[in-house]
């Protein structure tokens, strides 16, 4: 494979298959802006008010451009100038997405963009902007702190590593005590997604400074699932991270941290693989935890759950573009079987971080408020 100089200004869409076309080029709006995670001093990928991204790259050497983004991708076309250049057909869905690109048979990341780590590797992302994005913008208000930590764990014979929130103001007051919520990632991922892809720090801070929620910590740690090809769930086993969630990283926390140290106080939730991890340690050990939610992430039914009398919370959540009638129906058979049950679905959206962003929105101001 040849190497090329390459200079990048990307576009894609959130499904589907598309290809480089002029049609309907008049009806854009020319007000196109860069992207929000772009690299300090990069123009381009840009995005503008309708949601179609624009895009150039410069490989003149290279015999074939695509913008790759889950199954379908953008064969890109080359310019007088020799750079690739082009606009996504249509609009994509608002949030956040993964890409990058392939030239010539060669996998590149854009170096117009930050990356985030996503489908088991360091992607590019590009960010469409939400008409509903306020909540989870970066404002002057208190923030809290997000710090890298890293645990013992005999089990793994390592230190293994995790991140943590602490609401603003923590600290000043010793004597004060905050509940915990286990919060994990989706296949693919690890524990910097929930921070960096979907801005659970920036909720939380909005959300007190509103005075909305109950402030609490959070805890993101990795869920040792990328071992496990995609489709093949059935062979995860949970016993190994079980034993670092439960025996390792939860009494480091109670140990180092202002925490409530108690079942009343204390929730884990996942999205996507992160949920199916979710619902089983909590119907393993259904002692360690009172507040359950799976975003994305499957279903609990009322069998499932042997003594609900410590169960203060099941959220459930999906994107409307999921299975949002199995998250409606579980949980009225749950409210029908006496559980506090909620739903969420976020319109519009599928089985992406805008998905997750709105269902934390909605689950954080319910948790440890029973």
């Amino acid at each position: 494979m040849k190497n090329y100089p390459i200079i990048v200004v990307l576009a894609l869409t959130t499904s589907g298959s598309l290809c480089f076309s002029q049609a309907d080029q008049t009806a854009i709006f020319e007000d196109f802006k860069p992207s929000t995670l772009n690299q300090p001093g990069k123009d381009y990928p840009q995005v503008n008010s309708q949601g179609y991204a624009r895009f150039r790259i410069e490989a003149p050497g290279a015999q074939s451009v695509k913008v790759n983004l889950g199954k379908g991708g953008i064969i890109l076309k080359m310019a007088k100038d020799t750079t690739w250049v082009g606009t996504t057909e249509g609009p994509m869905d608002e949030g956040f997405h993964y890409y990058h690109l392939t030239i010539d048979g060669g996998v590149f990341n854009d170096p117009g963009t930050l990356n985030f780590y996503g489908s088991t590797r360091w992607e590019s992302g590009i960010e469409i902007p939400a008409h509903d994005e306020d909540f989870y913008a970066l404002k002057d208000v208190p923030h809290g702190n997000v710090q890298q930590i890293l645990f013992p764990s005999k089990s793994t014979k390592t230190s293994r590593r995790a991140f943590v929130y602490t609401p603003p103001g923590y600290g000043k007051d010793q004597s004060k005590l905050f509940p915990v919520l286990y919060l994990q990632h989706g296949w693919g991922e690890d524990e910097t997604a929930w921070s960096n892809q979907g801005h659970v720090n920036l909720i939380m801070d909005n959300l007190i400074a509103e005075g909305k929620i109950r402030p609490f910590i959070i805890v993101m740690t990795y869920g040792m699932t990328n071992d496990i090809k995609f489709g093949g769930l059935r062979n995860f086993d949970i016993k190994p991270f079980q034993t670092v969630l439960v025996d390792e990283l939860i009494p480091y926390i109670d140990a180092n941290f202002n925490t409530l140290a108690d079942q009343n106080h204390r929730a884990m939730a996942g999205l996507s693989m992160g949920g199916m991890e979710t619902k089983q340690i909590t119907l393993n050990k259904p002692e360690v935890f009172s507040y359950y939610a799976l975003l994305s992430g499957g279903i609990y039914a009322p069998v499932d759950i042997k003594d609900k009398s410590n169960v203060k919370l099941i959220f459930l959540s999906c994107g409307s573009k999921e299975r949002p009638d199995g998250i409606k129906n579980a949980v009225a058979a749950l409210k029908d079987s006496g559980f506090n049950a909620v739903s969420y679905i976020s319109e519009n959206t599928a089985h992406e971080f805008l998905t997750w962003r709105r269902s934390f929105y909605q689950l954080a101001p319910l948790l440890f408020s029973y």
